[in-house]
C-alpha cells in the first residue's frame, strides 16, 4: 500500500475502515494519497473486506487499476538506463505467490532490472504476491509470457546468457561470469527447471549441498545466485 504511493502507481482510490487507528505509517498512507488526488472513502469495516482481495487488509485498501506487465524489452532498456550489464530473474512455473514475491524483493535488493514469468499455470503479481515482497512488485520490472522456451532462445540471442538453476550441473554458481548480461532461471517448487527450458539454456549452474537435503527453495536458491552476482559485479 505504501510502497505503491511511494512509487506513484496509479491508485484510482483508497478504502479506509471507520475507527482504525492512525498512526505513523497511516498517517503518511493519507497524506501521499491527498497530495495525489487520490479519493479517500471511508467503510465499515466489513464493508472493506467484502471489497479487499486479502484478509490482511489491517483496515486499509487501495484500489488499482489491473496490473499492467512490461515487455521484456522494458526490462533490458531499466539495465541500459542504469548503464549496467542486464541482470533478470526468469520464473519457470512458481506457482506459490509468496516464493514469487521472496524473489522480487531479492532481486530489488540485489539492483536485479525485473522478472520474466510465464501467464499460465504460474503466479502472478497478486496482493500475497505483493506482500510477500514487501512492496519491491510495485518498484520491479515484470514480463509476462506465452512461452518461456522461446522467450530463453529469444535472450540467447540478443546475447543475454540464460543459465538454470539446477542440481545437475557441474558448474557451481561461483564458477560461472555473472558479470555480462544473465537470466538467471528458477525452476518450480515441485519439478525444478522443465526439461524443454534446460535444453535452451546456454547454460546451468548448482548451488552445493552438503547436507541431507538434495534442493533448496526457489526464492533462497535465488537469493544465493543473485548475489553472487552482485558480489562479481562489486568487485569489478
Amino acid at each position: 500500500m505504501l510502497e505503491a504511493l511511494r512509487a506513484n502507481q496509479n491508485v484510482q482510490r483508497l478504502l479506509i475502515a471507520n475507527g482504525i487507528e492512525l498512526g505513523p505509517q497511516m498517517n503518511e498512507i493519507i497524506s501521499l494519497a491527498e497530495s495525489a488526488d487520490i479519493d479517500i472513502e471511508h467503510l465499515q469495516r466489513r464493508d472493506l473486506d467484502r471489497q479487499s482481495r486479502t484478509k490482511k487488509s489491517q483496515g486499509v485498501v487501495a484500489v488499482l487499476p489491473d496490473t499492467r506487465y512490461v515487455e521484456i524489452e522494458d526490462i533490458i532498456l531499466e539495465a541500459d538506463r542504469r548503464s549496467q550489464s542486464a541482470l533478470i530473474a526468469v520464473l519457470d512455473g512458481i506457482v506459490d505467490p509468496h516464493n514469487l514475491g521472496a524473489i522480487a524483493r531479492t532481486m530489488d535488493a540485489s539492483g536485479g532490472h525485473g522478472m520474466i514469468i510465464p501467464e499460465r499455470r504460474a503466479a502472478g503479481i497478486s496482493p500475497g504476491a505483493i506482500r510477500a515482497s514487501a512492496g519491491a512488485l510495485m518498484h520491479l520490472p515484470v514480463a509476462r509470457v506465452v512461452n518461456i522456451p522461446r522467450t530463453i532462445e529469444y535472450l540467447n540471442q540478443i546475447g543475454i546468457q540464460t543459465l538454470a538453476l539446477t542440481a545437475e550441473a557441474e558448474n557451481d554458481y561461483t564458477q560461472s561470469n555473472l558479470t555480462i548480461p544473465t537470466a538467471l532461471v528458477i525452476g518450480s517448487e515441485e519439478k525444478g527447471v522443465s526439461r524443454l527450458v534446460r535444453q535452451r539454456c546456454s547454460g546451468a549452474i548448482s548451488i552445493p549441498m552438503h547436507g541431507q537435503l538434495a534442493s533448496l527453495n526457489a526464492s533462497v536458491s535465488a537469493a544465493i545466485a543473485l548475489y553472487e552476482a552482485v558480489k562479481q559485479r562489486s568487485s569489478n
